[in-house]
């Protein structure tokens, strides 16, 4: 849903100022929009036990928010963004201990030559120039069941519920707080960005902060991307240390059929723990309505991590009601190999619905829409 804001003068203040003041906002808007997903789910192996849940946000999270801009004329906009994600089963927020618009809040200037400045909470590059560039198939059609975990506990992510949950932050659960983010315009088909995360801490000025890159290229049906951040924790080494992730991917439209192919490469700064994952996958549709899409990924920790690695397909069918509303059928099979390996797939409820063995398998019937 779209509103113009437009602004009327009264009668005392003359029928000229009015239409001044009319043509004058006319040029402002404000655009509320939101998802909502939900599904049933069946998981085969819960610490050694099915399960069938409402599962909420795997096809696409469930998030509302205002978005803006005011034209200042000369290709010029102020613009803002506020989005808050929520959990659809329970209505609770899901977020940080920023509370409301944990998921989005920043303000800025964007202009068409030149790009854009904005400041606030924000994602990074790893999300900007992989995933919402179309390099990775969980934000596509597998949803976020298919982004990456594994038995990598021992990684040791600070803040997260299994320590290794979309450990190479594509799905875009990491947003970096006190940031400034520039991304540039398209110049012949190229596009760049740097984000800074102040870590606010006295007399120390990289002390807990996070930096980032990122560049595109697009041409036609081709696509490719690569990414790079460094996001540094107070918890680990006062604030020196932190997760480095750095990733490079591609897509090509070959007639109906999607294809993408996706790198990415995480380290724990402090422990040396470290994983390499490769993703290749396709989406073919069918027909308007129907599509059908699948990819394999194999993900590797070094030594520090025993060496454990994971294989995981995913397959997902799709339908689309209308433009804004599909029902969809999805599955994701991984396969952990190393001692005492279990398999975890990503977005279930943390250790506890890690498998007790090395297979892990979930099925769910879904449906999404958007506003």
């Amino acid at each position: 849903m779209k509103t113009t804001t437009t602004v009327t003068g009264s009668l005392v203040a003359g029928v000229a100022l009015a239409m001044a003041a009319g043509s004058a906002c006319a040029q402002s808007s404000i655009t509320l929009f939101g998802t909502m997903d939900a599904g049933v789910t069946y998981v085969s192996n819960e610490k050694g036990h099915s399960a069938v849940i409402l599962s909420n946000g795997n096809n696409i999270p469930n998030f509302w928010g205002l978005k803006g801009s005011e034209d200042l004329g000369g290709g010029t906009k102020a613009v803002f963004l506020l989005m808050d994600q929520y959990n659809l089963g329970t209505g609770a927020i899901i977020g940080n201990s920023s509370g409301l618009f944990a998921r989005n809040a920043y303000v800025g200037l964007s202009n068409d030559r030149w790009g854009s400045l904005t400041a606030g909470q924000q994602y990074d590059f790893m999300y900007d120039s992989l995933t919402a560039k179309g390099m990775e198939t969980g934000s596509l059609y597998t949803g976020f069941f298919n982004y990456r975990q594994g038995p990598f506990a021992a990684l040791g992510i600070p803040g997260n519920l299994t320590g290794s949950a979309d450990f190479d932050r594509v799905a875009g659960t990491s947003r970096v707080s006190n940031s400034v983010k520039y991304t540039s315009a398209t110049y012949g088909g190229f596009s760049f960005g740097a984000l800074y995360g102040f870590g606010g801490q006295a007399g120390d000025f990289s002390a807990s902060s996070t930096v980032s890159l990122g560049a595109n290229y697009v041409n036609g049906a081709f696509g490719a991307g690569v990414a790079y951040v460094e996001q540094k924790y107070p918890t680990m080494n006062n604030g020196h240390d932190g997760l480095r992730n750095w990733g490079a991917g591609a897509h090509y439209l070959f007639g109906s059929v999607y294809t993408n192919l996706l790198y990415t490469n995480t380290r724990n700064t402090l422990t040396g723990a470290a994983i390499n994952a490769v993703q290749v996958g396709a989406d073919w549709h069918l027909a308007p309505a129907w599509s059908l899409g699948g990819d394999y990924q194999y993900m590797k920790g070094n030594a520090q991590l025993g060496d454990d690695s994971a294989h995981q397909l995913a397959v997902a069918l799709r339908y689309s009601l209308s433009k804004r509303t599909l029902v969809y059928v999805e599955t994701v099979y991984q396969k952990a190999r190393g001692d005492n390996a279990h398999a975890a797939i990503n977005g279930l409820c943390g250790p506890a619905c890690a498998s007790d063995s090395s297979t892990q398998f979930l099925a769910t019937l879904g449906m999404s829409t958007r506003f």
